[in-house]
């Protein structure tokens, strides 16, 4: 099971980012979408660190990204060769690309399903 996360502009369409080919399901060749599917496993870690990925649904992206950047910190970005394995760095690593995102978007709004 996984969460969808998209971030949005006021019209409920997908914001431009940098071509990504992360997450569980993933655009053979990257997308510029910004829209990650991130396993569910990944709750553990953001708990132990204080987060709840679904706290971020609704909000805009510039009213996240302090609290984003301080669980990416705790966290670390190391990933293991396995991207289902729930570790620190997997969860910090996906965290780190929306981070990336709300930077370049900061009036956009996140959904979470």
């Amino acid at each position: 099971m996984s969460w969808w996360i998209y971030l949005e502009d006021d019209s409920g369409e997908s914001v431009i980012v940098d071509s990504h080919s992360d997450g569980g399901t993933y655009c053979v060749g990257g997308t510029s979408s910004a829209e990650l599917n991130m396993t569910y496993n990944y709750s553990k870690p953001f708990g132990e660190a204080g987060f709840n990925l679904r706290s971020i649904n609704g909000k805009r992206a510039a009213e996240c990204v302090d609290e984003m950047e301080r669980v990416v910190a705790a966290l670390g970005t190391e990933r293991a060769s396995d991207y289902w394995a729930p570790t620190n760095g997997n969860a910090g690593a996906a965290l780190n690309r929306l981070c990336t995102w709300a930077r370049q978007h900061p009036q956009a709004k996140w959904r979470v399903s």
